[in-house]
């Protein structure tokens, strides 16, 4: 009996050993040293009950989880039959360190704990600039690395420093993003398209991504920027390295190879550079204290239309000043005004249109220009002197303070010829004539008579007849004056018509009270030439009325009834500011308005837009 009990414990306990020994849950790391985002695979096997799932929710706090597989082998050997579960975790550590990992549990059973020592990303030479996404263990696997140089490397504050990122992807890559994000200390912006190439470097094709970045120091001393961060996708190529081989192996001895290469898959990539620092310069105490504009160089250019030479320019002639400024090392908007910067004498005013600004690279360094044109206008005849444009910047690579200067310009200005001279003083007539005013000298033979009185509508011959009439016969007196009286009626009903179309020039109101344009002209040349004339005149109201007119000849089947709605038609910016000045002159009395802008703008016959209606750029005043 005691015999048979001892059989029976020992039975009992070698079946326990043996069951303990068949339901082993062990772990193991294809590695035990990788670098931060590197990855890694845990290979977790189970020879009892696996037909549950092993908890790895613990891995969560140090790593990020890439992807898990799983997989069981039957074998019978001698009629001893033995299972199999193996489950797989790819994962890439999150920080660096030594990374312990917890004892994995799978039903009811626990793995020995495991180390993991993980080192900071491996980054080439100028740190803050570079990084790389693989080690040197890892080298025969997909490899991405960035590197970058900076244009300068101690740059003044506010100056432009242009980054140069170089993206080298030797993998199948998808979902890419590459973001460089300012900061308080550094405004950031990209500067033109990527450029995309190949390159074959030991027996690998790599794809060559290059970007430039615009970085703009808005403080000096140290300052430390973010490095770029690239996110994407990439090909999870399991079969193409070694330390793949272990799912490889496993699910290819029990379904082959092409189950193992069906289970790869994509997997996320996230690389950052090292910090960008720079040491940037203050602004020198040498430095001119109006005007900071730190550049590597600077050109001032200007061109005149027409030259202004003696005898050539008139009063209410329009001289137009172009300017040009190029500059290596600061942006666009940094440029400064110079129609603000150009003084003029009294007597001249000056109308600077916008100005066009461009900005690119100049090899690896950011250019800037900056186009204007300013026109000028004399009211008075005279000579005139407009002052020298002197521009002072910092020169960044020699650190001098330089100034350019464009020379002072003499201008003889001559009387108003032709239709300018007549309108200085005259009122023109419907027609877009100067016709004469009441202030209006008659001459003939050496003999000087004052008209004022007869309102301009009589004519020295007929004076002199009169006089001849009035020392001869009475009876010519009354024929004279008969003929004066029917001549002022004549005047006086003139300028009763006249105050009319004043009143509301280029319209006539029908019985709804609704403006409708003036009758067109025959041609909308003969409009804008009179337009031209009421413009050098300085006279808002013809010019109104011209100006309607033309529109009447562009649209006869649906004019316009109003500037504004003028406006709208040729739907361009450059004539909407000169119709409402226009405009804004008409309905305000004693208003000044000059005419030079509208000229300008209705220099060249404008095309007419569409006819419908749209938003209100100026209000309606006469409609």
């Amino acid at each position: 009996m005691n015999t048979r009990l001892r059989s029976a414990l020992a039975a009992l306990i070698a079946s326990g050993v043996c069951l303990s020994t068949w339901a082993a849950v062990t772990a193991s790391l294809d590695r035990t040293q990788v670098a931060v985002g590197e990855r890694l695979r845990l290979v977790i096997n189970n020879t009892g009950n696996g037909d549950q799932q092993p908890d790895t929710s613990a891995l969560r706090q140090d790593f990020e989880i890439l992807g898990t597989q799983r997989g069981s082998s039957l074998q019978i050997v001698n009629g001893h039959m033995s299972s199999q579960t193996q489950f797989t975790v790819l994962m890439s550590p999150k920080h660096a360190g030594t990374i312990r990992i917890a004892p994995i549990t799978w039903g009811g059973e626990q793995s020995a704990a495991l180390e993991l020592t993980v080192a900071a990303n491996a980054n080439p030479a100028n740190p803050g600039v570079n990084a790389n996404a693989n080690s040197s263990s890892n080298a025969a696997e997909s490899q991405i690395t960035m590197s970058g140089t900076l244009d300068q490397k101690q740059p003044y504050v506010q100056s432009a420093v242009v980054l140069s990122l170089r993206l080298n992807v030797g993998v199948q890559m998808a979902q890419a993003s590459l973001d460089l994000q300012g900061n308080g200390d550094v405004l950031v912006r990209q500067i033109g398209q990527d450029q995309q190439h190949t390159e074959s470097r030991n027996g690998r094709v790599y794809q060559v991504i290059e970007r430039k970045y615009l970085l703009i120091p808005q403080r000096s001393g140290a300052i430390s920027l973010k490095g770029p961060v690239l996110q994407a996708q990439v090909q999870d190529d399991a079969a193409s390295s070694g330390n793949d081989a272990d799912i490889d192996t496993f699910f290819g001895s029990v379904f082959g190879q092409t189950m193992g290469r069906f289970a790869r898959r994509m997997r996320p990539v996230t690389l950052q550079a090292n910090a960008i620092e720079m040491n940037v310069q203050a602004r020198p105490a040498s430095a001119d204290a109006s005007n900071w504009l730190p550049a590597q160089k600077l050109t001032l250019e200007e061109t005149w239309r027409p030259e202004p030479q003696q005898g050539q320019l008139h009063v209410g002639e329009p001289l137009t000043r172009h300017l040009r400024l190029n500059a290596l090392g600061v942006t666009a908007g940094q440029l400064p005004d110079l129609a603000n910067m150009m003084a003029v004498p009294d007597g001249i005013k000056k109308y600077p249109d916008q100005a066009k600004t461009d900005e690119g690279l100049q090899g690896e360094t950011l250019r800037a220009s900056r186009d204007q044109d300013i026109a000028l206008v004399a009211s008075a005849p005279g000579h005139y002197v407009v002052p020298a444009l002197r521009l002072v910047w910092w020169d960044t690579l020699n650190h001098t303070q330089h100034a350019i200067e464009l020379p002072e310009c003499s201008l003889d200005v001559l009387p108003a010829t032709g239709a300018i001279a007549g309108s200085a003083g005259a009122t023109p007539n419907a027609a877009g004539t100067a016709a004469p005013s009441n202030n209006t000298i008659a001459r003939a033979d050496g003999d000087t008579s004052n008209t004022a009185g007869n309102g301009g509508g009589i004519s020295n011959a007929l004076l002199q007849a009169t006089r001849v009439a009035q020392a001869t016969t009475p009876w010519l007196w009354i024929s004279g004056g008969l003929a004066v009286l029917w001549l002022g009626t004549l005047l006086l009903w003139w300028r009763a018509r006249r105050a009319g179309l004043q009143r509301v020039p280029g319209v006539a109101a029908n019985s709804n009270n609704a403006a409708e344009p003036a009758a067109p002209p025959r041609s909308t040349g003969a409009a804008l030439a009179a337009l031209q004339r009421a413009c050098r005149a300085n006279d808002p109201r013809i010019a109104r009325q011209h100006v309607l007119e033309w529109a009447a000849a562009a649209w006869p089947q649906s004019p316009p009834r109003g500037l504004n709605r003028l406006a709208e038609r040729l739907g361009d910016p450059r004539y909407t500011v000169p119709l409402q000045q226009l405009d804004r002159a008409c309905y305000t009395a004693g208003a000044a308005w000059n005419g030079t802008a509208l000229a300008q703008a209705f220099d060249q016959a404008p095309k007419p837009g569409p006819t419908a209606k749209s938003n209100s750029t100026i209000p309606d005043l006469y409609d």
